[in-house]
């Protein structure tokens, strides 16, 4: 379809495609490296900005010759890899929708996402040798366009109905684009050098190609790993990452970190889930707490809530206020907006959301008459009005009548030195109704815990009735990649 055609949306003055600034960008700086891919057995690769042009719109034209073309969804199930942003990147130049999937969920549930997103063209692992084959003498110019979508990110695709986000907003880039969040609270070095942990099918990860968009640096790891991620801090100099609480506990815990050069890094997000105290005191020891943002927000893009690491210091616990004029309310289960202090569903509106999606048949989130939305989450504010999370209401453990939110209890037995990871489940109770109930990862496999060291160790720093009353030890959590937990799964394996 040509640039002209009825239906396509074309850069107005003010904004312009992410493809352009792509091209504004391989004009202005060539030869300068964008891209770092780092692999587990040490082959890394560097994309110029020339490069990363010039392959994505080869790419581009391949697509196009397999029927993509305006408005369609190309699924992405690629690991962390050059072709997987050749892939995004080609997608925005056809006017496609990129939608990165898990490349490692059994085929069942692969084929449920697919039935969802409907892709025009989906491409596995298997495909990574075709898009490498796609390299010739010719580079297609393309008119330029915006996609009427930014991207899908599949939220919840492993259990029950598969939820996938479709972005309202197009794939624009302007005045704001690319302003790290740190850059409202301290002086931040332009270009950066950002670490990517996580997959991209994750929304934090697959965010920072916009901050490459704007000139930073992206050193994506392929996988995640402790010691590779050490590092590459200390070898490439890196100056921000963003991680989640398990991926912060893993590399404070290798052997010998405190003697690492951290030096570099100017500040970190933390998101995904909140940080035990005892870890955000560990990371402010390591880089110091004027370092720590911490961020609170979903794929639904309702809004984020922030707070620096010396915000948290003086109000322990809390994922922040409203950024960026977002608001923030807490409603009870009839919605009638509930006191500071007191726990309720979490609901949030922001100017700056473009709104979202889900496609297929996952029910819409609640929203109330005047646009706050919520994802199911829970917690409560301050009298400043700081919020404070408890836990998703689909989580939450009701035993003997009493609520029990398992990040609590995990939050607690988390600090045991000889724990290395913990979920906390609700499974029936011929007595409790649902039973607390701790799935243990060790860090060391020789040492043993038993069930009355755990249930004393936690009685110090719990009530009584959240006490787990069963414990179960495991060689590893069934974590992804981004490191997240089914816990709807593992309940179900342990008999509901």
């Amino acid at each position: 379809m040509a640039a002209d055609d009825p239906g396509i949306a074309l850069p107005d003055e003010e904004s312009w495609s992410n493809v352009r600034q792509l091209r504004a960008q391989a004009a202005a700086k060539p030869d300068e490296p964008a891209y770092f891919h780092l692999t587990l057995d040490g082959s890394d690769q560097t994309l110029t900005w020339a490069e990363l042009d010039r392959r994505s719109r080869q790419v581009a034209a391949a697509m196009a010759e397999r029927g993509v073309g305006y408005g369609d969804r190309v699924g992405l199930g690629i690991r962390n890899s050059p072709e997987l942003v050749h892939a995004v990147v080609s997608s925005w130049i056809l006017g496609a929708v990129p939608v990165p999937i898990r490349w490692d969920v059994p085929d069942w549930e692969l084929e449920r996402l697919k039935e969802v997103i409907q892709p025009k063209l989906y491409l596995s692992p298997d495909d990574l040798g075709w898009i490498r084959a796609t390299v010739n003498d010719d580079a297609p110019e393309f008119p330029d366009v915006l996609s009427p979508n930014a991207h899908g990110i599949c939220s919840s695709g492993s259990t029950g109905t598969p939820k996938v986000v479709l972005s309202h907003g197009q794939p624009e880039f302007g005045p704001l684009s690319g302003i790290p969040i740190a850059e409202f609270f301290m002086r931040v070095t332009r270009p950066q050098r950002i670490l990517v942990l996580a997959p991209m099918y994750h929304i934090n990860a697959f965010a920072t190609l916009t901050s490459m968009l704007s000139g930073d640096q992206l050193f994506v790891l392929e996988k995640f790993d402790a010691s590779r991620i050490v590092d590459t801090i200390e070898r490439h100099r890196i100056t921000t990452f963003t991680a989640t609480p398990t991926m912060m506990q893993r590399i404070a815990d290798l052997p010998g970190i405190d003697d690492r050069d951290l030096s570099s890094i100017e500040w970190i997000l933390q998101g995904a889930a909140p940080m035990p105290p005892s870890l955000v005191h560990r990371w402010a020891s390591l880089i110091g707490a004027e370092k720590i943002i911490m961020a609170y927000g979903s794929s639904e893009g309702l809004g984020l809530t922030v707070v620096t690491g010396d915000q948290w210091m003086v109000r322990e616990g809390t994922v922040g206020q409203g950024f960026r004029e977002a608001e923030i309310c807490i409603l009870d289960d009839d919605g009638v907006e509930l006191p500071a202090g007191e726990i309720g569903h979490v609901y949030i509106r922001s100017p700056d959301s473009p709104g979202t999606t889900y496609l297929g048949d996952a029910p819409d989130i609640r929203l109330t008459a005047d646009g706050f939305g919520t994802v199911g989450d829970m917690g409560h504010v301050d009298e400043d009005g700081f919020l404070y999370l408890a836990d998703r209401r689909v989580d939450l453990i009701i035993t003997g009548g009493a609520n029990v939110f398992p990040a609590e209890v995990e939050a607690a037995l988390i600090d045991h030195p000889d724990i290395a990871d913990v979920v906390v489940l609700g499974l029936k109770d011929a007595e409790w109704g649902r039973r607390v109930h701790a799935v243990i990862e060790l860090a060391d496999s020789t040492r043993r815990l038993t069930l009355d060291e755990v249930r004393a160790y936690t009685k110090d720093r719990l009530l009584a009735y959240k006490v787990p009353k069963t414990v179960e030890f495991v060689d590893a959590l069934p974590r992804s990649e981004a490191m997240k937990l089914n816990r709807s799964r593992m309940v179900e394996e342990r008999g509901g």
